[in-house]
């Protein structure tokens, strides 16, 4: 007997599926969209405010239960305003900033004396921002959904097959954004990709921790009378001839507990060869409320861990909790201005280095982001230092030239083989080196905004066309006069 499939409402359809002898029909939604983006970090959140501020039906795609992601951690915001203080992140940033300062959890921008200056926020607050900024803008979202698979017709991706606890979903649309942080859109469909380093390494897993009642004075007199301790001066600009006794000095008038205490400085390092602490690159120690006397900390990993297996990814809780715990102590026992501070909160997600990074129609190279260099096609700029973290007390550092920052090309953006698939975020077209700089937030947010505008232009200007055949001029136009800072930085 010939069992047809059943009938259900015009969004639903069924696919047949065979256990046995057994004819099985499960129901799979339909949803039609012009802009799908999937992965809602830093770079999603780019992605989806800049294809619906351009008028494209937005949908954003994210298999957790927040939008944001690293942006809710209380990581300060890195590569948006280079070692000469210029700005070189703006608009939809920006914007969200606005939104931050509007419920005052704007910290502010401050200098660590050492490559960079950051923006510090406070990262609940940040939650509430970006919501309100997509909801301006209409973008709808999709939580607690995970992209399953791809629909590919000849170089397109015609839709996405996404699964949560209503069942399946395949949704259409004109262009896919990837800012899965992963590459998995842009891999399931057939594009290349790298991982780590040539011999198979990768960065090691952090969490990022939160302490409140933290007294900022006594803890820079103790750095000011330490200046050993911490890691300043390492940018030429920053430097600016000053010892590091002089640079400490500025950090102490600066008045905010931007502390940067380097794992192979005599007191971390002894600390460590005690056990006191873990084996780390650092302690980094940055403002995140003013009112709770809160600071954000930097300091655990865990390597030899594959992010993209979820049994290792999963594994690294207890001992990532474990170090919290011992940081925590530590700082108590050890570090002035934070005898009667408290644990507040650890974030919400695993700190994830790198990946995949998807091969494009242009790889960002090491001497690209060190030297500064500008491009035609530039669509993004990023400033922060080559930062490659390695086991135990091992980093990499190495600052942007003259205190300047770099552009990233769209090209970076359009997956080789892809028509109408862009990327955006950590999972970019780059070296491990280059990477190790654009994963930051500041180029994150600024590569999905630009990545999100192009879909959205797609629709009327390049229809039916490969990104690779893509505009680029108009795009940076269109940029530019909202808000993104393209041309005219160091």
């Amino acid at each position: 007997m010939s069992i047809g499939a059943p009938s259900g409402p015009s969004d639903i359809h069924f696919q047949k599926k065979q256990d046995g002898g057994i004819t099985m029909w499960t129901p799979i939604h339909n949803r039609r969209i012009d802009v799908l983006v999937i992965g809602a970090g830093a770079a999603g959140v780019g992605a989806a405010i800049g294809a619906a501020r351009n008028g494209a039906t937005t949908l954003l795609v994210d298999v957790g239960p927040t939008v944001g992601g690293e942006l809710l951690t209380g990581m300060t915001i890195d590569g948006a305003v280079n070692a000469r203080g210029e700005l070189v992140v703006s608009g939809t940033l920006s914007e969200i900033l606005e939104e931050c300062k509007a419920m005052d959890g704007l910290v502010g921008t401050f200098n660590d004396y050492r490559l960079i200056r950051y923006i510090c926020y406070d990262p609940e607050v940040m939650k509430m921002a970006i919501i309100k900024v997509m909801a301006r803008y209409g973008v709808k979202l999709l939580l607690y959904t995970f992209a399953d698979d791809v629909v590919v017709s000849g170089n397109r991706v015609t839709g996405v097959m996404v699964r949560n606890k209503a069942g399946q979903t395949l949704i259409e649309a004109d262009s896919v954004i990837d800012c899965s942080g992963d590459g998995d859109i842009a891999v399931m469909a057939g594009a290349e990709f790298e991982i780590g380093a040539k011999d198979g390494d990768l960065q090691p897993i952090s969490i990022m921790f939160r302490m409140s009642g933290v007294e900022a004075e006594p803890l820079l007199r103790f750095v000011r009378e330490h200046p050993e301790y911490v890691a300043v001066g390492e940018s030429e600009v920053i430097r600016d001839g000053r010892t590091d006794k002089e640079l400490v000095e500025s950090l102490y008038e600066q008045g905010q507990p931007c502390v940067f205490f380097k794992g192979n400085g005599p007191f971390l390092s002894d600390a460590i060869d005690r056990k006191e602490m873990f084996p780390t690159a650092l302690i980094m120690i940055q403002p995140t409320s003013g009112p709770r006397k809160e600071v954000c900390i930097n300091s655990t990993r865990v390597w030899n861990v594959d992010p993209l297996k979820t049994d290792q990814l999963s594994a690294t809780m207890s001992p990532l909790f474990d170090q919290v715990w011992t940081c925590v102590n530590f700082l108590k026992n050890r570090v002035p201005g934070f005898e009667q501070a408290y644990f507040a909160a650890v974030a919400p997600r695993l700190g994830i280095r790198e990946t995949r990074r998807v091969l494009g129609e242009y790889v960002l190279t090491d001497e690209d982001v060190s030297t500064g260099r500008k491009f035609d096609d530039g669509i993004a700029k990023g400033c922060h230092h080559i930062d490659i973290h390695g086991r135990g007390r091992d980093q990499v550092r190495i600052p942007v030239a003259d205190g300047g920052s770099y552009d990233i090309p769209f090209r970076c953006l359009v997956p080789k083989g892809l028509d109408n698939v862009l990327v955006a975020g950590r999972c970019l077209s780059a070296t491990r080196a280059a990477q190790g700089t654009a994963r930051t937030m500041g180029p994150c947010i600024a590569m999905g905004t630009a990545a999100g505008t192009a879909a959205a232009l797609q629709r009327t200007e390049n229809a039916e066309n490969s990104f690779r055949d893509f505009p680029v001029a108009r795009l940076r136009e269109i940029l530019k006069s909202q808000g993104s800072i393209i041309d005219g930085t160091h």
